[in-house]
């Protein structure tokens, strides 16, 4: 079908035939691969859904070879892993309870035009593929991209137009016109424009949709039963009668860790009573204690009003904020919500720290970036370190999203910003806390971000027609709700939108609301931290480094660098500056110490200036020939005194006057067509004799000067 002026195809049958469903999307010239297999039994040993999203690109899809010393793919980028949990999110919630076969979606980048995200043909093309296999995955889904150029909605706007676009909003949802997942990265865009985008993507998704049916009317296999969930009712009803008054009360302690203590005692106190009556049942008493528990929470915000912390619906939890609570670092901010704490760190590096990305759509530089931590100390937990997860990752990149819009330009404040915020208690929402945290961190750092920026989770319980937004959710209230939206942005409007649901989507006017109750919560939050912290600090950070640029002509960069990089050695061994000159001309002179910078500058600019005809220039003899002498009279530049222009006199040779290494004042009298500059003594001297009175007068002067004395 022709989809906002492109073509997009669904194919399978061709390639793949051994995967459960296989299907080739092509938007464009962007051609994706997307498989999904099961496996042949469910798993005993879990109680979850066992499934996961594979998303690679293969650098010949755009006509590269991957660099480093392999030569081949490695590990996914983080892209691919932002991309796989992308696809994963809408996905997950739409398998039937209790399937426990173990799930893999691959999705392949086969060929980029370097123009269409592939990201989204992954989405959409996973859908086709469960839609398409045995596996009894209920209906499709599909996606859309909206973003706003010129003040106007565009479809799928490519990778050039997303620079222009002031959102990037990615929605997935059902034909009936239900969202499922949202994603979005936004320039301050206020809600109700956001909403208005959603009800846009509705059309779209629809399209995606009709054309996923019209493939698996022609190809889709048959449906394998949905397995039953069973349940041994004589176990739920014991447990139930022990259990279920005493997490009752459990629901009343506000704090995490106390709560959580009193119900693992609760499991334990409940499987010693009932281990002899149900010996193979320990894993099932507590799964029905966490479904009581789970039904308890939802009953108390449903029927009582009540939260697990005691709070209203729209009341966000006690907050903190501290600044430069570290002394060595250039900027630092501990934000405290709840049991929810982070602690972020700014740090501001030059030119040299950029990060290089190698992607589908080329080569670039990153000049800000944020990282998030999750150590298992947060939650009370001790297990081993393997790098950043998933998780981290893809909590990371909406914190940096959320805060980008406000950064600076490079013309503006030419630093390479780096966050890293480290979770040092966790209870729900820690991306959210990293977004404050970090925009905290960058004001005491110096950065001259426009505005702060905050963010806040809004959870949903919902049960038939009856739905509650809960804003700021605890851990408990996640744990055992519908939905996780997540909303930063600034007083003026949203930068980021991260929206994740356990139930099979929700109406745009529930989003509306949710987008409408996060900006009063948002209003609070910005509310407390400028009364930490309202505006940046006037002064850099004393342990940061001190950047200066100057513009030099392209065609000068090669005087500033020298012969075998010689020239902008010695400045840098002798100043101690830092020195980066970008292909335009840009040069960015790095250095703790601010004197050095100066003496980096000043250095440069020498090299760099023009001669000025008629200017006077002090300089040393290099080279005496018999026709005259050269004279270095600026910093790698040399000109030539013609023997003429040696001295007022007649000179016979050029030695009577100036040999080499002499220091000499001489006068730029002209340059010829290629560029070699004529140097004068004898005008100096000419000059120099201009001043000086005539003999007369010096006489006159001195008698007068005597008779007074006498």
């Amino acid at each position: 079908m022709e989809w906002a002026g492109r073509i997009l195809s669904l194919e399978s049958g061709r390639v793949a035939r051994q995967a459960d469903g296989a299907v080739l999307v092509r938007y464009a010239d962007t051609v994706v691969l997307a498989t999904v297999v099961q496996s042949k039994e469910p798993r005993e040993d879990v109680d979850f859904l066992p499934l996961t999203v594979e998303f690679r690109e293969r650098m010949y899809a755009a006509g590269k070879i991957p660099g480093g010393f392999f030569k081949r793919e490695g590990r996914p980028s983080e892209m691919e892993v932002l991309a796989s949990r992308m696809i994963d999110r809408p996905i997950r919630p739409l398998f039937p309870e209790g399937y426990h076969h173990e799930v893999q979606i691959m999705v392949t980048v086969l060929s980029s035009d370097q123009e269409n995200d592939a990201d989204l043909l992954g989405l959409i093309g996973a859908s086709t593929a469960l839609a398409l296999s045995p596996i009894p995955f209920p209906e499709a889904i599909g996606a859309a991209r909206i973003g706003f150029v010129d003040g106007q909605f565009m479809v799928n706007p490519t990778f050039s137009e997303l620079e222009e676009s002031a959102l990037d909003l990615v929605v997935a949802g059902l034909p009936d016109g239900r969202v499922i997942m949202l994603e979005a990265g936004a320039r301050e865009v206020p809600e109700e424009q956001v909403v208005e985008a959603v009800r846009l993507a509705q059309d779209e998704v629809r399209k995606v949709c009709a054309l996923q049916e019209e493939l698996i009317r022609a190809c889709g296999k048959e449906k394998e039963p949905v397995p039953e969930v069973s349940i041994d009712w004589k176990l739920w009803e014991v447990v139930d009668g022990l259990a279920r008054e005493e997490i009752r009360k459990a629901n009343f302690i506000a704090g995490k860790q106390e709560r959580q203590d009193v119900l693992d005692d609760l499991a334990c106190k409940v499987w010693e009573e009932l281990a002899d009556r149900f010996p193979d049942g320990e894993r099932e008493v507590s799964r029905v204690i966490s479904e009581i528990e789970r039904e308890e929470v939802r009953r108390m915000i449903l029927e009582e009003g009540r939260r697990v912390d005691g709070r209203r619906m729209d009341e966000l939890r006690p907050i903190t904020c501290e600044v430069g609570l570290l002394p060595r670092t250039h900027g630092s901010a501990l934000f405290t919500r709840g049991e929810t704490q982070a602690l972020a760190v700014a740090t501001l590096g030059t030119k040299m720290d950029e990060q290089k990305i190698e992607a589908l759509e080329g080569e670039s530089w990153k000049s800000y970036m944020l990282h998030y931590n999750f150590p298992p100390f947060c939650v009370g937990e001790a297990r081993p370190l393997r790098g950043p997860s998933r998780r981290e990752i893809g909590h990371g990149a909406l914190a940096e999203r959320a805060i980008q819009p406000v950064i600076p330009s490079e013309e503006v404040f030419p630093y390479t910003i780096r966050i890293v915020s480290d979770i040092l208690e966790s209870n729900g929402s820690s991306s959210m806390a990293t977004v404050c945290a970090g925009s905290l961190s960058l004001m005491d750092a110096g950065v001259p971000i426009k505005t702060a920026v905050a963010g806040v989770s809004i959870g949903l319980v919902k049960e038939g027609e009856r739905e509650v937004l809960l804003t700021d959710i605890a851990g408990a209230e996640d744990h055992c709700g519908d939905m996780d939206f997540k909303v930063a942005g600034t007083r003026d409007g949203v930068t980021a939108i991260q929206m994740d649901l356990k139930i099979p989507g929700i109406s745009p006017d529930l989003v509306a609301r949710a987008l409408e109750q996060a900006k009063a919560a948002r209003m609070e939050i910005l509310d407390a931290m400028a009364r930490t912290l309202a505006r940046p600090r006037e002064e850099l950070s004393i342990y940061a480094p001190r950047i200066l640029t100057l513009h030099i002509k392209p065609s000068k960069i090669g005087e500033v660098i020298g012969p075998g990089g010689r020239v902008i050695r010695e400045i840098t061994e002798k100043t101690g500056a830092t020195i980066d000159i970008e292909d335009d001309g840009t040069v960015f002179i790095a250095a703790s110490d601010p004197s050095s910078g100066e003496a980096a500058k000043e250095w440069i600019e020498r090299i760099v200036a023009e001669p000025e005809i008629g200017k006077v220039y002090e300089g040393t003899v290099t080279k005496v020939v018999p026709f005259g002498a050269f004279v270095e009279f600026m910093p790698g530049k040399e000109g030539l005194i013609h023997i003429s222009e040696l001295d007022i006199g007649r000179v016979r040779q050029v030695t009577d006057v100036v040999e080499e290494g002499d220091k000499v004042s001489v006068k730029v009298t002209g340059m010829d067509e290629q560029g070699k500059v004529r140097l004068s003594r004898k005008a100096v001297l000419e000059e120099q004799l201009q001043n000086v009175p005539p003999v007369q007068e010096r006489v006159k002067k001195f008698f007068r000067e005597d008779k007074r004395r006498r």
